[in-house]
């Protein structure tokens, strides 16, 4: 893959997005990305530099604004797009559902229109596990039906993994993998770069960190009662750089071969239940993580575990970390940034349509003006965060 490629990362400031903006620099691409730091904080790019050593260049824009993704286009020679942004908690999404296919929906459809006026076709997208539902049988395969989604964060993902492939059948011109993760957990092994929730809606191993330091009095499992081992939920995690570097040989497989649209599982294939989850991070981090049981959350599902086996294939790639590393980097992120990037200085802000500052070794950002038809946050959750 030729270098000095540039890649556009939507939701860059995020989980997910951040780390695989480290893996991107260090695979030699430029990175544009934007945020619109609705549930994320700018500073998690401060770290990318110091990480990396590299700059990126950051907006900060919604994608429900659609005039001005068309500006950040129409300024850069963009090679490929990244799409991570999106709301993303499973629970919150059963109580806004409209916010959430708001934000996903239409927020894909204005960059994917982005995409086709500026000719740019290739496209990694943030998809999910939770397009299969309930699963039918297990380990999933990504011929297991989809679309019997038990919550709306999922069909959102399931309608955007649609509409995406029927622009890959009306317009040849598309090349676009689907990569359809199974619960990322970990951080960048420096302790540097983390998951760093600003609601309440978190996942669990942030929970778990919050009881570990203190935070919070104890980790709230939902449902004791599901069809499984020990009763609660099964799920099948991953290292969020074993993810992010995932991201980047997709590149290279759309480099290699025009897919149309091809969705591929990203997971080890091992299940891993709530319990068993919070005795192996006890173990690690070396404390006690009281918990309590209540009902089940609307819309989970007892266990989701992959056959990970097309992903490793098609993209020549392996997953490396087990999930005590997984533990122990979380740890050494949380106990070295309790408060996540909440102190850290966030950048300065820029407008598009003034020249871009000559490249430095530090992150520039940019904010987009936006017009007077961008769409208003409504209760402080109506932007397109970080997947």
């Amino acid at each position: 893959m030729a270098n000095q490629k540039t890649v556009f990362v939507t939701g860059g400031t995020g989980y997910i997005g951040s780390h695989c903006i480290v893996e991107l620099l260090n695979a030699g691409f430029e990175v544009i990305t934007i945020d619109n730091l609705t549930n994320s904080r700018s500073g998690a790019l401060r770290r990318v530099q110091e990480i990396t050593g590299k700059s990126v260049t950051f907006y900060e824009c919604d994608l429900l604004d659609g005039q001005a993704v068309h500006k950040i286009f129409a300024k850069h020679k963009i090679d490929y797009v990244i799409h991570f942004a999106a709301m993303k908690a499973v629970g919150e999404s059963m109580q806004f559902p409209l916010i959430y296919y708001k934000n996903n929906v239409i927020g894909t459809i204005n960059l994917v229109e982005a995409m086709k006026a500026h000719n740019v076709y290739q496209m990694v997208f943030s998809s999910s596990c939770t397009v299969y539902g309930d699963p039918e049988h297990l380990p999933i395969t990504e011929d297991h039906p989809t679309g019997a989604v038990t919550n709306v964060y999922g069909r959102t993902k399931y309608l955007i993994e649609e509409m995406l492939k029927d622009l890959s059948r009306a317009e040849e011109k598309w090349n676009i993998i689907a990569l359809r993760y199974f619960n990322p957990v970990g951080a960048h092994p420096s302790g540097r770069l983390g998951e760093d929730p600003t609601k309440s809606f978190t996942n669990l191993m942030p929970y778990i960190g919050q009881v570990a330091i203190g935070k919070k009095q104890s980790l709230t499992i939902f449902g004791c009662d599901y069809d499984t081992p020990d009763g609660t939920g099964v799920r099948d995690y991953i290292h969020v750089m074993d993810l992010a570097s995932g991201h980047v040989s997709a590149l290279s497989k759309l480099d290699d071969e025009h897919l149309r649209f091809k969705p591929l599982n990203l997971g080890l294939g091992h299940g891993l239940s709530v319990l068993e989850f919070v005795k192996e991070f006890e173990q690690v981090a070396k404390v006690h993580i009281p918990y309590e049981f209540v009902g089940r959350r609307i819309g989970d599902v007892a266990t989701l575990v992959c056959d990970g086996s097309q992903g490793m294939k098609n993209l020549k790639w392996q997953p490396t970390r087990n999930f005590q590393v997984m533990c122990e980097d979380f740890w050494k992120w949380q106990t070295m940034n309790p408060d996540g990037y909440a102190k850290d200085e966030p950048f300065p802000v820029a407008v598009l349509d003034t020249p871009l500052p000559v490249k430095t070794p530090s992150v520039e950002s940019a904010q987009v003006n936006a017009p007077s038809s961008a769409v208003a946050s409504v209760n402080g959750i109506n932007g397109v965060n970080n997947h």
